[in-house]
C-alpha cells in the first residue's frame, strides 16, 4: 500500500492509479488480440476471399500502432501487460480463422461486433479519464476515431444480415466483453455503472 501510495500522483487516489493502469493494461491486451485476429484473417482470406486483404492490412497496421501506443504509457502508469494475454492471443487466432473461413460477411461481422464492443468500452474510458489524465484520455481518443472507422466500414461492407450472422455477431461481441471484464477484475463493470451513477 505504501509503494502504491509513492506511484500515484498527488492529488489522486490509489483507487484511481488502480483504474488508470487497469484500463491500459486491458486496452493493450485487447490490442494484441485484434492483431491476431486480422494476422489470422489475412492468412486465410488471401485464398478464400482476397479482394478483403488490402483493407486488413490498413486495420492490421492500425491495430500495431495502437498496441504500440498502449505499451508506452504503461510504464508511467504502474501498468503491466495483461496475466490473461494469451486468451486474447490465442481467441484472436481462433476467431480470425473461423471468420475468415465464413467469407467476407464472417470477416466483417466479425470486425464489427469487435468494434462495437470496444467502441462502448472506449467511451466509458474517455468519460472517466477526462479531467484525471488528458494525455491518456488524447490517446484513446485517437484510437477511438480508427476502431470508428473499422466499424463503419464493416458495416458499410457487411451485406449478409439475418439470425445467423445476429448470433455470430452477439456471440463475438458477448466473449469480447467478457474477455475486458476479466482483464480488469470487473473494473470495466464498476466504471460503467460509477458513469452513471454519477
Amino acid at each position: 500500500m505504501a509503494v502504491q501510495a509513492l506511484l500515484t500522483p498527488p492529488g489522486q487516489s490509489a483507487a484511481h492509479g488502480l483504474t488508470v493502469a487497469r484500463i491500459v493494461k486491458v486496452n493493450h491486451a485487447g490490442e494484441y488480440g485484434a492483431i491476431s485476429i486480422y494476422s489470422s484473417q489475412i492468412a486465410v482470406a488471401r485464398w478464400r476471399c482476397p479482394d478483403v486483404v488490402p483493407k486488413l492490412y490498413d486495420m492490421l497496421g492500425h491495430e500495431i500502432e495502437h498496441c504500440a501506443k498502449f505499451a508506452a504509457a504503461m510504464p508511467s502508469r504502474s501498468a503491466k501487460p495483461c496475466r490473461a494475454l494469451f486468451l486474447w492471443t490465442t481467441g484472436g487466432r481462433a476467431l480470425g480463422i473461423v471468420t475468415a473461413l465464413l467469407g467476407r460477411n464472417g470477416v466483417w461481422a466479425c470486425t464489427a461486433a469487435v468494434e462495437a464492443a470496444v467502441h462502448h468500452h472506449l467511451e466509458d474510458q474517455l468519460v472517466y479519464l477526462a479531467g484525471r489524465d488528458q494525455a491518456l484520455f488524447d490517446i484513446i481518443a485517437d484510437i477511438r476515431a480508427e476502431e470508428a472507422a473499422h466499424l463503419q466500414h464493416a458495416e458499410e461492407h457487411l451485406t449478409a444480415r439475418g439470425p445467423h450472422i445476429e448470433f455470430l455477431r452477439a456471440t463475438i461481441a458477448g466473449v469480447t466483453d467478457l474477455l475486458i471484464w476479466a482483464s480488469t477484475s470487473g473494473e470495466s463493470t464498476r466504471m460503467a455503472r460509477d458513469i452513471q451513477s454519477g
